[in-house]
């Protein structure tokens, strides 16, 4: 068995095909059942505490598909979509950067 060199991986030469990384998203607007908030604290298992800008505080859930693809911390700015049936919960539909927070 030939012994391992330390190169390859999953990740192995994944940065340097990016180029400069800064693309330009298109901003997504709240709609019908959604609503704005900021993230208070992290609570585990994917959840977070939230202050939405309807003065309610809720709980969100990290969606399945952002769950390890998208990191959320305390302060950032998420757009939710609201439970009928649950008006205390909340899902976490997009993260929003400090650019696209600065343009709104």
């Amino acid at each position: 068995m030939p012994k391992n060199k330390g190169k390859g991986g999953k990740n192995f030469k994944k940065g340097k095909k990016g180029g400069d990384g800064e693309t330009r998203r298109d901003l997504i607007f709240k709609e019908d059942g959604q609503e704005y908030a900021q993230v208070l604290r992290m609570l585990g298992d994917g959840r977070l505490a939230l202050q939405c800008y309807d003065d309610v505080a809720r709980t969100g859930l990290i969606r399945g598909t952002m769950r390890r693809r998208v990191w959320i911390n305390t302060g950032d700015i998420v757009l939710i979509g609201l439970r009928e049936f649950q008006p205390d919960k909340a899902d976490v539909i997009h993260k929003y950067t400090t650019e696209e927070v600065q343009f709104c």
